[in-house]
């Protein structure tokens, strides 16, 4: 079914043309309907899958014009997250008059209070910031009908929670709401049943599980040979680009100089990075003058980053919902792609929590010719160990087959 068919306004069809998108995702294809028809909707999706105009085209087809007063209000968990649905509100909105702010701190107040005095049908905004414009009273939301909350199990996370529950206060009730989330735990079903009334939910694609065009695989390493295997992997694998993800910002500011030392041209991104820094960082790398983007899990969820051919985890990540957004920063929108995660003893119960979640074994690999010191993860597999793999002289043995180096998929 093409975009004409969905309910979309002319004015946000010419927006959807120019952008270049064809055919709707299969997300867009179920939510688009139930939001032009006023339902309020719960959505999951996998990264990637093209939730921003699942939701942004039908509430922008339903306003089409500048009014006085915001009727569109959209909460994110970061900065970045508010920046570039801002951006993609812009492109889909070219074709009318209609006014969008985007408000979150670690900026100044100057052009966010002209922008909001000059009247904004829409807002997206990060919660500290726009409470913060609660209380100057330079912004109100008694004219809101539209709210979306996205990324809310991310918010819940970053300790949010309460903030939100302040600013729907400030909203009417009377509204259409719907919620983005990977996951809904309890925090979030009470939120659900406080903010929404009767949403219809849609599920594409198991929470739980990566997507399928995503090769991913676990490297088992002694704990002093960590880094030179990252460095072995980068100088093995043919990669457009690399995201490698720290569990910490100095962890993350460690490996890229490490990698900077090894002649790799790298950007960082983490929550201790200015504004500034970031918006350099993120649009160094989608112009290619960085090919690493070494990043804490800021960086996992929902910024616009594409054509990522492989995304490395150099620490095991604490939280398995936080594997699933890793690595879904590859093998999005159907393309392939490669992770692979650098595992030390100390990972072990991390990983197995992983498996668990995902309900699958993954993968143990060597990197062939890599002069391996022994860790006792060698030992999985073997008679009397835990299941997994077994060691070789030339590899380890995964479920039949052997495992060296990973497929190398496009030269630079």
């Amino acid at each position: 079914m093409p975009f004409s068919q969905l309910g979309l306004s002319d004015k946000i069809l010419e927006g959807v043309k120019a952008m270049g998108y064809v055919d709707p995702t299969p997300i867009q294809l179920r939510a688009i309907p139930l939001i032009v028809g006023g339902r309020d909707v719960i959505g999951s999706a996998q990264t990637g899958t093209g939730k921003t105009a699942a939701f942004a085209l039908p509430i922008l087809s339903k306003m089409e014009r500048h009014q006085s007063g915001t009727r569109f209000l959209i909460l994110e968990p970061t900065r970045e997250l508010a920046a570039q649905v801002e951006t993609a509100i812009r492109d889909f909105a070219r074709f009318t008059d209609l006014r969008v702010s985007v408000v979150f701190g670690g900026v100044g107040y100057g052009k966010q209070m002209d922008e909001l005095k000059a009247g904004a049908d829409i807002i997206v905004a990060t919660p500290g910031r726009l409470l913060d414009h609660l209380e100057r009273g330079t912004c109100r939301l008694d004219s809101v009908q539209h709210l979306v909350l996205d990324e809310a199990d991310r918010m819940l996370d970053m300790g949010f929670l309460p903030d939100v529950r302040r600013i729907l206060d400030r909203c009417p009730r009377q509204r259409q709401t719907m919620l983005f989330s990977a996951t809904i735990p309890p925090a979030i079903e009470t939120l659900i049943q406080w903010a929404m009334k009767n949403p219809e939910t849609i599920e594409i694609g198991a929470r739980r599980t990566p997507a399928e065009t995503v090769k991913h695989v676990i490297y088992p390493v002694a704990d002093a040979q960590k880094t030179d295997l990252l460095l072995a992997l980068l100088d093995r694998v043919h990669y457009d680009s690399v995201i490698v993800f720290c569990r910490t910002k100095h962890g993350a500011d460690r490996v890229a100089g490490l990698l900077k030392r090894s002649n790799h041209a790298v950007a960082v991104l983490h929550s201790n990075r200015t504004q500034r820094e970031r918006e350099q960082a993120l649009q160094g790398f989608r112009d290619g003058r960085f090919e690493v983007l070494v990043a804490t899990d800021i960086a996992a969820r929902g910024l616009d980053i594409a054509d990522v051919s492989h995304v490395i985890n150099y620490d095991v990540p604490q939280h398995p919902e936080d594997y699933i957004h890793r690595i879904g920063r590859t093998g999005r929108a159907e393309a392939s792609g490669d992770a692979f995660t650098l595992m030390v003893a100390e990972d072990s119960k991390h990983v197995i929590a992983i498996e668990r979640f995902i309900s699958q074994k993954i993968a143990r690999v060597k990197l062939e010719n890599f002069d391996y010191r022994y860790t006792a993860l060698f030992e999985e597999g073997k008679p009397g160990a835990p299941s997994g793999y077994s060691g070789g002289a030339r590899g380890v043995r995964v479920h039949g087959g052997y495992h060296f180096a990973p497929g190398r998929r496009r030269k630079r």
